[in-house]
């Protein structure tokens, strides 16, 4: 099965939106093998988001995620990426579609609740960032039968 790396960033946690996000996850059947909530160090921080290192939103960006504790997780499932990426919706919350998380409860770009990894490279640069192999639980869901073929 594919991994994914997801954020429940700050604003996401302030907010009181993590079972919300875990549910809406677990309910389309991908599952969590690791989870961490933690306030990002400022160097994870900015090797997690080293590809916007040159824009000028990149100081802010760090400062943001860094400002309190986020959820980290390792989100397993068929296409988990793209469904993921799904579940969250664009990545600008006026573009995101109604009953995505972003379309749901984000207004702001700079606040948009939510980050998922965008291709099989950065989801295992960004697992790597975050977790241990060692942290990375397997297990099947007792549902994986009714979910896939």
């Amino acid at each position: 099965m594919e991994q994914t790396y997801v954020m429940v960033k700050p604003d996401g946690v302030q907010r009181g939106l993590i079972g919300e996000i875990i549910s809406r996850i677990e309910r389309r059947g991908l599952k969590i093998v690791a989870l961490r909530m933690n306030v990002i160090s400022e160097p994870a921080a900015k090797e997690h988001y080293s590809e916007h290192a040159a824009r000028s939103f990149f100081p802010s960006l760090i400062e943001f995620v860094t400002s309190g504790p986020s959820v980290s997780m390792v989100v397993a499932g068929k296409d988990a990426i793209k469904v993921m990426r799904a579940i969250n919706g664009a990545t600008n919350p006026v573009d995101a579609a109604p009953g995505t998380i972003r379309g749901d409860f984000a207004l702001d770009v700079g606040r948009n609740v939510v980050h998922a990894s965008d291709s099989p490279e950065a989801a295992a640069r960004e697992i790597a960032i975050h977790f241990k192999d060692s942290e990375i639980g397997k297990y099947s869901r007792i549902d994986e039968v009714c979910l896939y073929e």
